[in-house]
């Protein structure tokens, strides 16, 4: 077994490169691997309609279920194994190197660097006056229609990205990257990089709507069972943090839950409620007007230091986890100096 100060320091190397690099453009990305091979399932199950322009499911309801089982359950189970089995494989080499590769492994399951330079790359758009541009800017990182979205739909867009997200990106693979560490070796990588793949696959078919009702079903509901309990781990963090718990809760409670997705409608409303603005609201899909359920009270109109502040309170979150696992692993280990 690997010492707990390996794991950590692993922890700590992708920690630091996320935050000093994040994904480099020319890179490979294991999420590239991952929707590489997801749309070439996809490809196979769905057929296009050449009637309609549109894909449809090439088997039952039933038959397409249990792709969407197999789909799922071998991304995951795949992507974490083999993340797991190339660290391994570098330890054989040498031990510096298992830890090198692992801790970029473990870096590109976070993006809280990517998130934050995606949000400040819309919002330095905006600044300059050029609302066209910035409509083009936000429309590489959300799935709403931009084209006619005022400055202040705008900044809300971004600011419900970085609250949903903050979970998916960062403090989900966090902590499913501590509890690998904390379990056997290399047990941070394969775990995160299974959340991961969890993750990806909910984007990719994880829709209610035709063709992948069927097939993304699975896909969809593993990720809500996974993302629960560290997203209601942020939500306790956060409140925390804001130092008005209680209100950030009471919140929570009476908002959240309006939201048909089981966690991200607590993620946006916990940023919401320590904020002291309100997301949700019309949004355009494909020029098809859809309703999210207002989140939070509308005390503070959203502009960009409110922005700045929820990219600062995910950082801080992420920090305050890394930390506190850091003094877990010390007191552990001196236990068992002390007891050995």
């Amino acid at each position: 077994m690997l010492e707990l100060f390996s794991n950590f320091l692993i922890l700590i190397l992708a920690a630091s490169l996320d935050r000093l690099i994040g994904d480099p453009v020319n890179w490979l990305h294991p999420v590239q691997v991952m929707g590489w091979s997801i749309s070439r399932f996809i490809n196979l199950v769905l057929i296009k309609d050449p009637v309609i322009s549109t894909r449809l499911p090439r088997f039952s309801p039933l038959i397409m279920k249990i792709l969407g089982v197999i789909l799922g359950v071998s991304m995951i189970l795949g992507s974490g194994i083999i993340g797991w089995a190339i660290a391994i494989a570098a330890s054989k080499v040498h031990p510096l190197l298992a830890i090198a590769v692992s801790s970029i492994l473990l870096a590109a399951c976070f993006a809280g660097r990517s998130l934050r330079d995606a949000a400040e790359s819309v919002l330095a758009v905006l600044q300059t006056g050029n609302i066209e541009n910035a409509r083009k800017e936000l429309s590489r990182y959300v799935g709403r229609d931009t084209e006619d979205l005022t400055e202040v739909e705008i900044l809300r867009a971004i600011l419900e990205t970085v609250t949903e997200n903050a979970i998916d990106a960062v403090t989900s693979p966090l902590f499913y990257a501590l509890i690998g560490s904390a379990l056997f070796d290399y047990g941070g990588v394969a775990l995160a990089i299974a959340y991961k793949a969890a993750s990806t696959l909910d984007s990719m078919v994880g829709y209610r709507e035709s063709p992948y009702t069927d097939l993304g079903w699975f896909s969809a509901k593993t990720d809500d069972v996974l993302t629960w309990l560290p997203c209601r781990l942020t939500v306790v963090t956060l409140a925390l943090l804001s130092g008005k718990p209680f209100y950030v809760w009471q919140i929570c409670q009476r908002d959240a839950n309006q939201d048909p997705s089981p966690n991200s409608g607590w993620s946006e409303c916990v940023y919401a409620a320590v904020l002291q603005v309100q997301l949700g609201g019309e949004n355009r899909y494909r020029g098809i007007v859809k309703y999210k359920p207002l989140l939070g009270d509308d005390i503070e109109a959203i502009a960009a230091p409110k922005i700045s502040e929820a990219l600062a309170l995910t950082r801080i979150c992420f920090l305050l986890w890394l930390s506190l696992a850091g003094c877990i692993a010390i007191a552990l280990k001196a236990a068992i100096a002390v007891f050995s």
